[in-house]
């Protein structure tokens, strides 16, 4: 039953709010299921060509005894169903504290603090451990998407924040269970000569950030699509 794990979770991951989004009639998320497919999508297409390559050259690999078989450009089948699982529940995470606490966001002088903090520390980390592939690769896009973000959608960064702190729970956990909390081994082991060699309980430090580069992308893709459907919509009238 091992072989199956990786992909009970992903499928669990996504199995609540895709339910929800079909059959919650109020909400009724689904409506915005082409957005959001299609922001995935173009999300996940970089993030795999990138999962692609630290997977040929040995930043990252995955456990056999945690996966079907199935692989892809020596990837399981498994890895590529998590850059379009994970990002829907987190997507429909967002949407769903946007639509029941509208007020749940920061204001913009600490969103404003918080990003530069962030982008310090970052920037600091990545100038004393420049060379090491999972580091260099993962901060130099994130400090980018913040300064973008910052420029562009600090409105959307006041209210994603507070979000990405509730999504950060599910995440640890199956993060945790995929870096070996739990179990006998990790599903995904990483080279610690290619990373800070600093781990939260299993799970590398620069993961929290990898996750907030590729959902917050998402979220700013969907925004953008979403706003421009209503208006096509309204237009159409």
């Amino acid at each position: 039953m091992s072989e199956y794990l990786y992909l009970i979770l992903n499928l669990g991951s996504l199995s609540v709010p895709l339910a929800y989004s079909v059959f919650e009639k109020k909400f009724h998320f689904i409506q915005h299921f082409k957005s959001a497919f299609i922001s995935i999508s173009l999300v996940a297409l970089p993030f795999i060509i990138w999962d692609v390559f630290f997977t040929k050259i040995g930043v990252w690999g995955f456990n056999p005894d945690y996966y079907l078989g199935i692989k892809l450009l020596e990837m399981p089948i498994e890895e590529w169903l998590f850059f379009f699982c994970i990002p829907y529940a987190c997507l429909f995470t967002h949407e769903v504290l946007k639509y029941l606490a509208p007020q749940f966001k920061l204001s913009k002088t600490p969103t404003v603090l918080l990003s530069f903090l962030l982008i310090l520390i970052t920037f600091l980390l990545l100038i004393f451990n420049f060379g090491k592939w999972y580091t260099t690769v993962n901060f130099i896009l994130f400090i980018v998407l913040m300064l973008f973000s910052l420029k562009n959608n600090l409105s959307e960064l006041q209210a994603y924040f507070p979000s990405f702190l509730v999504i950060l729970i599910p995440f640890l956990l199956t993060n945790g269970i995929l870096t070996g909390s739990f179990i006998d081994a990790p599903v995904v082991w990483y080279n610690n000569a290619e990373n800070l060699n600093f781990r939260i309980f299993t799970i590398p430090f620069e993961d929290a950030f990898y996750a907030f580069t590729l959902l917050f992308s998402v979220q700013l893709i969907f925004n953008y699509l979403k706003k421009s459907h209503i208006k096509l919509k309204d237009e159409t009238k």
